[in-house]
This record gives C-alpha cells, structure tokens and sequence, in this order.
C-alpha cells in the first residue's frame, strides 16, 4: 500500500468526482483486497486485482444511489422557502424608509400613494390633482433615486 497508494487513489479518483470519496473507495477496495488475499493466487497483479475492487466498488455504490422514477397522480408537495429573519427584513424596512424620506414631497407623496396606499396612477394622479403623465414621470424619477440610494445597495 505505501509503494502504490498514490497510483491507486488516483485510480479512485478517476472514479469519483470528491476527492473524500475516492479516499472512502480506496480504503473500501483495499479492505476487500485483504478479505481475498488467501484467493489471489499471483500477489504481483495486486494493481490490477485492487483496481478491479475500485471499479466493482464504484459500480455498486452508483446502483444503490440510482433512484427510479416513476408517475403518480398527485405532484409531491414543494418545501416551504425559509422564513426570512425578523431582524434583518426591520432593517431593510427601515433602511427603506429612510431612502423615501429623503425624496422630495412630492415625489414622495407619490411613492407612498403608489406602492404603500396601493393605488393606481390614475387614482394617485386624482388625489394630488395633477396628471396621469405627471406620476407616472415623477414616480420613475423617484425610483430611480431610490436605487441609487446608498444604503439600500446591498439589498440588491
């Protein structure tokens, strides 16, 4: 094992795409060596013999991984997304605000009618009594600065 180890696990590794696995196949090819070691009968074709337990090996741990597929009426529930941490979505809530508060009233005014009141630039352009073409220019605008605003470029 020490004269040909290094070949040998270059062998698994040739096998194998993590590096520990290969280590695991080796050692696994090497323990079945010594359970043979009375049955082999010509002990200068270990290469060859170890080389077979390597492959032998790796083609039955790759049928035990081997799932079958199949139908079935109904499709498998999905895993829930993990739920964002409480702390980290205040501060963005208030890193938000803080970028909107440093918009111009009107602009502000806008953004808020917009996407914290929820209605629509038709309804927004009503409120403040000025044009559809007006929110929806100076909403743009806002927006833009928003996503220039410092503070909130690590949220992207």
């Amino acid at each position: 094992m020490r004269a040909r180890g290094p070949v040998l696990l270059r062998t698994a590794r040739s096998l194998t795409a993590n590096p520990s696995d290969a280590e695991d196949l080796l050692q696994t090819a090497l323990a079945k060596t010594y359970v043979a070691w009375e049955r082999i009968e010509d002990h200068r074709a270990l290469d060859g013999y170890v080389r077979r337990a390597l492959l032998n090996t790796r083609t039955s741990q790759w049928r035990k991984r081997k799932v079958d597929e199949f139908t079935c009426e109904e499709l498998p529930e999905q895993e829930a997304a993990p739920a964002p941490d409480p702390a980290e979505q205040q501060s963005l809530h208030d890193a938000m605000w803080r970028a909107v508060l440093k918009l111009p009233d009107r602009q502000r005014a806008m953004v808020v009618l917009r996407y914290y009141e929820d209605l629509s630039e038709a309804q927004t352009a009503e409120v403040l009594g000025v044009s559809i073409g007006t929110v929806k220019s100076a909403v743009s605008r806002a927006l833009g600065k928003l996503r220039e605003d410092p503070e909130l470029i690590p949220v992207r």
